[in-house]
């Protein structure tokens, strides 16, 4: 195809041409010069620019998908979504047939429109949104290659050049942990550089537990979980944040007993105790107790927190970026509980690119808290195989730097991905 910067190139050669023979520079130099130019990457041609294909691959256990959208001017973008996406190669197909031949800097009309076409397909959460949101995040990545500037450039520029994370220490209640291994993790995270860790507190197999389906705390589950966060605090001090998640497994009278109980342990936050779906029930929680209350991780759309707020049922809104509806309904979303003074701190179980996507929208908002971590992102190299990212870590001292390369300024890493692809699904055909 024509490029649009031809009659540039061409009047750049001729003037350069000029330029060297008549100030008698040798031929070689000026040749060496021009093809300089040739060869640094430019713009494109926005108003040309077309999709011609979208792929998807997904990562082993079927949790993560990635998406890589194809332009006429071989510009590629690449999202991701996480959670809710097992099982969605036909949808994802599908919503590629749409795509094709639209300009991808139509961004928001594009989500619209596939939103609002499936009212009747599920176009209000799960499965559906998850899918819509990797779509998306793929679609901003590719307007700032072709724009050359960075996301965060896109969504209005920044408040700040790197964000606060903090650790999700993984260490399960599966495996039945004590309290010093509550205070081991704490410092191990400490040791990385993070100024804030998280702990599970939701433990199915809790000795302890009078009924394995009623989830209502005994005395003994409360005090288990009292002694393992106080472990965690002693073994850090004061001046780092800690919080803990309940995975919304709990009822609302536990809810309002671990929370009150937790008080002096001045937590960051208590992350879902209850169910997301009762937002009176969290509205009486968050009043009932000092410990901030987060929630949001599994609630969709700006349409789904907007009770959250109105009600003041959380005194923190954590959406998830990668499900949640992508990039630039995650700055909806935080703009709209700025109005009520709410910070947001996403949940993040996405690759580092998921990571730095979700990093741009935390960069572009007012109201940013903190941004969730893994620690298994520095033990298994799996990570690091997947992406091609500057630099030899992810995060330093508890921050990430937010990319200043066009788009989100981490690529698939295409071969790295395939080693570790979900087995018999088409890989990013």
């Amino acid at each position: 195809m024509k490029n649009s910067f031809s009659r540039r190139s061409f009047l750049t050669k001729s003037a350069l041409a000029g330029a060297f023979s008549l100030s008698g520079l040798s031929e070689t130099f000026g040749t060496g010069y021009t093809n300089a130019v040739d060869d640094n990457p430019k713009l494109s041609a926005p108003s040309d620019l077309k999709i011609t294909d979208l792929k998807v691959a997904y990562l082993k256990g079927g949790g993560r998908m990635f998406i890589k959208i194809m332009t006429n001017q071989g510009i590629v973008g690449y999202g991701e979504a996480v959670d809710a996406v097992a099982g969605t190669y036909h949808m994802v197909k599908r919503f590629g047939f749409f795509l094709k031949d639209q300009n991808p800097l139509n961004i928001h009309r594009i989500f619209d429109q596939i939103r609002k076409g499936g009212v009747f397909g599920g176009a209000q959460a799960g499965m559906y949104i998850a899918v819509l949101s990797g779509i998306e995040t793929a679609l901003w990545d590719l307007a700032g290659k072709a724009l050359g500037v960075p996301v965060y450039q896109l969504l209005g520029g920044k408040f700040r050049d790197s964000v606060r994370v903090y650790m999700d220490t993984a260490l399960y209640q599966n495996r039945l942990p004590k309290p010093e291994d509550f205070a081991e993790a704490a410092k191990e995270a400490v040791d990385l550089g993070m100024t804030a860790v998280k702990f599970d507190l939701d433990q199915a197999n809790d000795p302890n537990k009078y009924d394995r389906y009623n989830w209502t705390a005994g005395p003994a589950e409360v005090q288990r979980m009292y002694d393992q966060m106080a472990a965690a605090r002693a073994a850090v001090g004061p001046n780092i944040d800690i919080c803990a998640d309940m995975h919304g497994r709990y009822d609302f009278p536990t809810a309002q007993r671990v929370a009150k109980v937790l008080e002096p342990l001045n937590l960051m936050w208590l992350e879902e105790p209850i169910p997301a779906e009762n937002v009176d029930a969290y509205a009486e929680i968050a009043k009932s107790t000092s410990t901030p209350i987060c929630a949001g991780e599994n609630v969709y759309l700006a349409y789904g927190f907007r009770p959250y707020l109105e009600k003041g049922a959380v005194d923190i809104i954590m959406p998830d970026l990668q499900k949640a509806g992508g990039l630039g309904e995650g700055q909806r979303i935080a703009n709209l509980a700025n109005l009520y003074y709410v910070p947001f701190a996403p949940h993040m179980v996405a690759s580092y690119l998921g990571a730095m996507a979700a990093a741009h929208v935390c960069a572009s908002v007012p109201n940013f808290m903190i941004l969730e971590w893994q620690i298994y992102y520095h033990k298994d190299p799996m990570w690091k195989d997947i992406v091609n990212f500057d630099g030899k870590e992810f995060v330093e001292k508890g921050f990430i730097k937010v990319s200043d390369k066009p788009g989100i300024g981490v690529d698939i890493n295409e071969e790295g991905l395939k080693k570790h692809a979900m087995p018999d699904i088409p890989f990013f055909e």
